[in-house]
């Protein structure tokens, strides 16, 4: 066979320009959606139709169900979507990816290719990547990688090797086309390969549709590998969660199950259903793709040559109609592919859709914490409900019952600083200890504007004068808890600094911050403990301010013992900066403490 290592490199090539075009696609689409992808991807997961329904909406938008699994992984990880949230997001996004083979099958194997117009779509493109607005440079990117895709696919189609010429080649194939479940297995397999090696299950679809279009394989063969890449793609998500947290690992986990559990029950229908879209086809569409495989074994190799790659006008009289057909047969193979991924997919989300809850547990029990590591916390507002608002009263209740919830997780956040600053900073459950610091953070953020927004639709109803002051209480509390998740996360990152600096507190250091912290520790306490009563005699509202005095005292009082210290060599001035920093921003945690406490209602003797 005349092919040389010139020639795999062109298809090498090929392969890479159309993973290139669809790369720049995507990156152009989610530049142009912006932070409405994700909006969206918050906003609509409340319920599992709502979730499915929103995977396919972004992955139909991104082209790319990598990225939106990826999306999702990271979102889960910033604790942001819940991992019941996230399964549904992850099935709707194997639908959404279905409609890249729908795409490629249009305009790429039908009579008229758009890979014709990708020079005049770069011209056209241009002008758009050097504009100054970022949004016409995004639909610039998007015309440029729509363009390569298509250009890419075309030459893809004219790397391949010649089989049909080469029948001895073409038979190592088909020695797996006629052994029944183990024909179906072995392309399965190859299909999931594929997609692990090239990353891209919109490339393996495109490999396939062009092998089954060439006649290389069968129908059934290229069903089977569209299946393994199924299986293929969830490679990607588990990759992106290897360094994330326990429910990010858990939703890439879901993602893999989900994807093999879906491929398991087709094997058992898969003849069934293979017939059942040929036949769709052949009454609906231009033929039967199950044909494609006797109408190339009649042809000879001279004219499968001439009808695969001379233009109408160039052919012979004779071979006009054989070419008609063949591009009967290509339409109908690569339409025939798109609908049994469309389908498969489809099915799959609405049989599995009902077993989200076991999906959970199921990840839950395979995917545990490590010994001596905690569960992590998923972003779930417990007490106010996103759907129709409840009556006025009963509505600020809830609020007051989260608000008490959000102060739990900031004084979570202010355990982690404390662990971190009496641990080696060498130890590597300190990085771990920072990042969780960090997603507790995001998730305080979240729960402020969630908590804020939620008021806000309250406050629009007809409220007393007594309710609209309770609101402002409440809403003056949940930005005062914000502050001292902020607290929490600046003394994390002061200590990360310290680590970065391999700066070493000694023994006196910890101890007079240990002793800060235990004034704080009083402050927590006192502060949680008045909330879930919502209201303050004028002796609790005295004992808090004097706790809040004694925390100004304490910082003043080290402040000036640094300075003798430093006079006194006991360490070194870095030591005593990064030691400050962590005091001040105690005592203005303390601070932030008090706020929370005089934003109840004082209650009368």
């Amino acid at each position: 066979m005349d092919y040389s290592f010139f020639d795999f490199l062109k298809l090498i090539g090929s392969l890479a320009l159309f993973l290139y075009g669809m790369k720049i696609m995507s990156e152009g689409l989610q530049k142009l959606a912006g932070d409405k992808l994700r909006t969206i991807l918050s906003a609509m997961t409340k319920n599992r139709v709502m979730g499915v329904l929103t995977g396919v909406l972004i992955t139909a938008l991104i082209q790319s169900s990598s990225a939106t699994t990826v999306m999702v992984v990271s979102f889960v990880n910033a604790g942001l979507l819940s991992l019941v949230q996230s399964i549904g997001v992850i099935m709707g996004a194997n639908i959404g990816t279905t409609v890249t083979a729908w795409i490629i099958s249009l305009f790429g194997f039908g009579k008229f290719s758009i890979s014709a117009l990708s020079i005049p779509l770069m011209g056209i493109a241009i002008p758009l990547i050097f504009s100054s607005r970022s949004r016409n440079k995004s639909i610039g990117e998007f015309i440029f990688g729509f363009a390569f895709l298509f250009m890419g696919l075309d030459f893809l189609k004219g790397a391949m090797p010649d089989l049909q010429n080469n029948p001895e080649v073409l038979s190592f194939v088909q020695n797996f086309s006629d052994m029944g479940i183990g024909s179906v297995l072995i392309f399965l397999l190859i299909g999931t390969v594929l997609t692990i090696i090239v990353q891209s299950s919109s490339a393996t679809v495109a490999l396939t549709l062009i092998m089954a279009t060439k006649g290389w394989i069968d129908f059934p063969a290229a069903a089977a590998m569209i299946m393994g890449e199924n299986i293929g793609t969830t490679i990607t998500a588990n990759l992106a969660a290897i360094p994330a947290n326990l429910s990010a690992k858990r939703a890439a986990f879901a993602h893999f199950m989900f994807n093999v559990l879906g491929v398991i029950w087709m094997l058992f229908v898969f003849k069934f259903f293979v017939n059942m879209v040929e036949n769709l086809v052949a009454t609906f569409g231009p033929a039967n793709p199950a044909d494609i495989s006797t109408f190339f074994a009649s042809l000879s190799p001279e004219e499968y040559k001439q009808i695969t790659t001379l233009s109408r006008s160039e052919l012979p009289a004779d071979l006009i109609s054989k070419q008609e057909i063949y591009l009967n047969y290509q339409s109908a193979t690569s339409f025939g592919l798109s609908l049994f991924h469309s389908l498969f997919n489809i099915c799959n989300v609405m049989i599995m859709i009902w077993f989200v809850k076991i999906y959970e547990k199921i990840c839950i029990t395979v995917i545990r914490p490590k010994a001596g590591e905690e569960e992590d916390e998923e972003f779930v507002l417990q007490y106010i409900s996103t759907g129709i608002l409840s009556t006025a009263e009963l509505s600020i209740l809830q609020a007051e019952k989260e608000t008490e919830v959000y102060a739990k997780r900031a004084k979570k956040m202010f355990g982690f600083v404390k662990k971190m600053t009496n641990m080696d900073h060498n130890d590597k459950k300190f990085l771990k200890l920072y990042n969780r610091l960090e997603k507790y953070e995001d998730i305080c953020d979240r729960m402020e504007v969630e908590i804020g927004s939620y008021l806000g639709k309250v406050s629009e109803g007809r409220l007393s004068h007594r309710s609209k002051e309770h609101i402002r209480a409440i809403l003056r509390a949940v930005t005062e808890i914000e502050s001292i998740a902020d607290s929490c996360c600046n003394i994390g990152r002061h200590l990360k600094r310290k680590m970065d600096a391999n700066v070493v507190f000694d023994e006196k250091i910890i101890t007079n911050i240990n002793s800060m912290y235990a004034l704080l520790d009083k402050a927590f306490e006192n502060m949680q403990l008045l909330l879930k009563n919502q209201q303050i005699t004028e002796i609790e509202l005295l004992e808090s301010q004097g706790l809040e005095k004694k925390i100004n005292s304490k910082r003043n009082e080290l402040k000036l013992k640094n300075v003798e210290d430093l006079n006194e060599n006991l360490y070194s001035y870095q030591n005593g900066v990064f030691y400050m920093d962590i005091i001040s921003e105690s005592e203005r945690m303390g601070d932030y403490i008090i706020n929370v406490i005089e934003s109840l209602k004082v209650k009368p003797e």
